[in-house]
């Protein structure tokens, strides 16, 4: 699956579907069209590679975010795991994927975790009714 809008591709790696999700207009409102991102949906084995080789834990992960350059990031969504943790949080798993993509894009846009970085989640997932 791939969305042809400008500095936007979405690659799905999994045998999962998901659709009904406004990943693009979401980027935009967080990161602004000038920026290039890659988002793509991984499987356990893929997220626990990733994980491991940059984070050095030996476990797969819902989310993986990586800052390529000043404009150009990736992010990585495990959908197995994302399917699993969705009723922890309280959220239906297309749901919970949008959850976890505005808080990617939160660490692409340089937040670490805290008050600032779920001040700004707030607001996306209100304005995208997530």
């Amino acid at each position: 699956m791939v969305n042809n809008s400008i500095n936007f591709e979405i690659t799905n790696k999994t045998k999962s579907t998901l659709s009904g999700v406004s990943f693009d207009k979401i980027k935009e409102a967080a990161l602004g069209k000038k920026y290039n991102l890659s988002l793509v949906f991984i499987g356990e084995r893929r997220s626990r590679t990733l994980n491991k080789n940059y984070r050095g834990k030996d476990k797969p992960t819902n989310i993986l975010s990586f800052t390529l350059d000043k404009n150009e990031g990736e992010i990585f969504i495990t959908l197995e795991k994302a399917k699993k943790e969705a009723k922890q949080f309280g959220r239906n798993f297309k749901n919970f994927v949008a959850f976890l993509f505005i808080h990617g894009l939160m660490h692409l846009k340089g937040f670490d975790h805290g008050s600032r970085m779920e001040e700004a989640e707030e607001k996306l997932r209100r304005q995208f009714g997530i």
